[in-house]
This record gives C-alpha cells, structure tokens and sequence, in this order.
C-alpha cells in the first residue's frame, strides 16, 4: 500500500520536471530553436492547430526560423497567429514561406527570460509540493483507518520529505543550466 503511494508520487514528481522543463524549451536561449513556436496554434479551417502541423517549421541559421505551409492559402493565417502569439518578432512574408528573425538578445532580455525561467521552476516546486501534500495525506489516512501503524506512518512520511528534496534538487539543478544557457552570449 505505501510502496504504491510512493511510485505514485514518484511518478507525479516527475511529470511537473517534465512540463517544466518543456516550458523551458519554449524559452528563447542566445540560439533560435523551433520550440519558442510550438505554442502557436493557427486557425486551420476553424479549428486551432498547432504550427508545425501545418507546415514544415526549420531553423536556417543561429538567429532565423522558416515556416514553409503544406498550402499556400494558409500563408496569411500562420502570419496572424504569429503576431497575435507576441514572440517578440513580425513574421516576413515573401508569398511562398515565412521567416522570423530574431535579433540578437540584449543583456536585459536575457535577464527577463531568466526571470520567466524562474517563475516556471517555481511553478514546479509548488506542484512538487503538493504532491508532497496529497501523499502525505493519503499515508495519514492509513494511519488513521489503523492500516499502518505510527511508526510506519512516521517512515512513510520521512521517505515521501526525501523524495521531495530530491526532485526539488533536480529543479534547482535544471534552472541553474537553463539560466547559464540563456545568459551564455
């Protein structure tokens, strides 16, 4: 029963680094990647789809990204929902694909990304943390219902705080890289 409420909360810890650390690949680094547009959903016949479903999304060089549409006619729609997705770039387009060109990333937008970067490791401790909460009350609940005793509740509850603190550390760890690879010139 314990063992299972630890796999459970393993596994839950896990997904808030994984959804951090894929809000940090939308982050734009001193290297444009394809990722700072995976949120842009356009208007494709009504229904939002995501860029890269709708064409072929590429970067050519260190500070340019392409975006050549399956269909010509979806050309004017990319280009709204890109302006409208206020990345921090006007799409340019030349009638057969768009190009975004990013300029190179002064000292204080290098440092507001990494505020932002913060704010999303933060974001996942407080997940991290609630976890923590949630399997803590489930063990006290055992407890409780006289499933476990006190001093296996008391175990339960240490191995969960460990478990805590590590995945904590992993955040920590990964902001630590994302902030020298933002602030990296």
């Amino acid at each position: 029963m314990i063992e299972e409420i630890f796999e459970e909360t393993r596994d839950h810890m896990d997904k808030s680094i994984e959804a951090m650390k894929r809000d940090f690949a939308t982050l734009r680094t001193g290297k444009v990647t394809t990722q700072i547009v995976d949120n842009i959903k356009v208007d494709y016949y009504g229904t939002p789809t995501p860029l890269n479903q709708v064409g072929n999304v590429t970067v050519t060089d260190a500070t340019t990204i392409a975006i050549n549409p399956w269909e010509k006619s979806m050309l004017p729609a990319i280009e709204k929902a890109i302006q409208e997705a206020n990345i921090g770039v006007n799409p340019n387009n030349d009638g057969d694909f768009i190009k975004l060109f990013f300029p190179p990333m002064t000292v204080e937008q290098r440092q507001e990304i990494v505020k932002q970067a913060k704010q999303m490791a933060e974001k996942a401790k407080v997940a991290i943390r609630n976890v923590r909460k949630e399997s803590n009350n489930k063990i006290k609940r055992l407890e409780h219902d006289k499933e476990i005793s006190e001093d296996e509740m008391k175990r339960a509850l240490d191995q969960i705080q460990k478990l805590t603190d590590e995945f904590i550390a992993k955040v920590d760890e990964s902001l630590k890289a994302k902030e020298a690879d933002i602030l990296r010139v």
